[in-house]
């Protein structure tokens, strides 16, 4: 498989540009692209490899700035931790999603704006729980309703990002193919 230049630096600076956008100061609790990315990059490269690839180098690239701001002095946020190979597995796993979005049908990207981070919400605050009792709660069903209570603010600003980012994502990927603009095409 081949891939579009015009799909691969598209995806270079969707990269760069959501792992810089994760260190904006003060935004919302988990208002951040990687999701809405990972649908789109699901639903326009055809290589799943590549497409799986897209959120994670995302994450990756982000956290390493926030590794190296912290390792200044500059960040008081380390951007490496302890069980953060499931927030990536989590993350990536999300492209699965944009698999069903091939036609880019809006209900279908609203849908899946919706069902990812909520899928994300779900699993990844289980796991937190299941790792170690989540936020310092016990290792019971109270517990486990505790932590999720505690990522009600994440997952709220998740579902936004998404919205607003499919929006931005999608809704720019069709303006740039109704002016017919060449070789902006799934790959």
């Amino acid at each position: 498989m081949k891939l579009n230049k015009s799909i691969l630096l598209t995806s270079l600076a969707l990269i760069a540009a959501a792992a810089l956008y994760r260190l904006v100061p003060n935004r919302p609790l988990g208002f951040a692209p990687q999701i809405a990315m990972a649908l789109f990059a699901g639903s326009l490269i055809r290589s799943r490899a590549f497409a799986f690839a897209v959120p994670l180098l995302s994450m990756f690239v982000s956290d390493l700035l926030f590794e190296v701001l912290f390792a200044a002095g500059i960040s008081s946020y380390n951007g490496f931790y302890d069980g953060q190979i499931l927030n990536y597995v989590l993350l990536t796993s999300l492209t699965i999603f944009g698999f069903f979005l091939r036609n880019q049908k809006t209900t279908g990207i609203i849908a899946a704006s919706f069902a990812a981070p909520t899928t994300y919400f779900i699993l990844s605050n289980l796991l937190v729980w299941f790792g170690g009792g989540g936020y310092g709660h016990p290792k019971t069903f109270n517990g486990l309703i505790l932590t999720y209570i505690d990522g009600i603010p994440f997952y709220q600003g998740s579902i936004y990002a998404t919205i607003v980012f499919s929006a931005v994502f999608f809704g720019g990927y069709r303006l740039i193919n109704s002016l017919g603009l060449k070789g902006v095409k799934s790959c």
